[in-house]
Parts: structure tokens; sequence; C-alpha cells
């Protein structure tokens, strides 16, 4: 495997992993709306690690989304849970990003986190199984 896609793949999931604690942070300080679009991109970026391990690139977020599915749910490398745990999450964060008045509650934020941090352990794990590079990012 190239050394650049390796690269990629851990500074992705770094950011993945940073989004995800800015979108806890978020939610200790009630900031709802900005917590799920972070819980929306620790996903975003945990999916395109695994895209540049694989060479797998979109410029657009529904594109991911449907690369995604192609790519590993449809293959059934990954649970249809993870493709649904993607979309729900980019429907959200479109939501609270762009419609006027949205509301949120905490309990729907923590559930997004809560996704977010499962999908991003579940994607860290396909990555050590799949391509032995266990080394990448050190969390749990």
């Amino acid at each position: 495997m190239e050394k650049d896609r390796l690269e990629i793949a851990k500074y992705r999931l770094s950011r993945a992993k940073e989004e995800l604690e800015m979108a806890k942070q978020s939610l200790q300080n009630n900031f709802l709306r900005v917590s799920l679009s972070n819980s929306y991109y620790s996903i975003f970026h945990a999916v395109r690690a695994l895209f540049s391990l694989e060479g797998i690139n979109s410029k657009t977020h529904k594109g991911v989304i449907y690369l995604f599915n192609n790519h590993f749910i449809k293959k059934n490398l990954l649970s249809l849970k993870m493709l649904e745990i993607l979309s729900e999450a980019f429907e959200m964060r479109l939501d609270a990003d762009y419609e006027d008045f949205y509301v949120v509650t905490r309990e729907e934020t923590l559930e997004q986190i809560e996704n977010a941090e499962y999908f991003l352990n579940e994607i860290v794990i396909f990555i050590k199984k799949i391509y032995g590079v266990g080394q990448l990012i050190k969390f749990s």
C-alpha cells in the first residue's frame, strides 16, 4: 500500500476524532446544532479515511454516501447500520445547518454523538482487520 494513502487515512481519522471531541464539547455547552454538524463530520472523515486506503474519492457529500454504499455495504463488508448512521447524520446536519428554526433535542444530539462514536470505532476496527494497519491511529 502506498505511503501517501496511509498518511491521508491517518490524517482523516485524526480529523474524525477531533470532530467527535468537538461534538461532545458543543453538547456540553448546549450548542446542539453545532454538535450535530460535528458528529456528521466525524463520520464523514472516517469514511474518507477508508476511501483513501481504497483509492476512492468523491467531491460531494452525496457522492460519499453513494460510494460508501456501493463499495462497502452492497459487498457486505460493513453493516447496513453503518449506511443508516451516515445517511441520517447527513440529513440532520443539512437540517441543522440550513433550516430556519430547526429544533433538535439534547437526546437526539446525544444519540448522534453515540452513533458517530460507534461509526468511527467500526471504521478503525475494519481498517485494522482488512488493511493490517493498526498503527494508523491510537484511540478507543
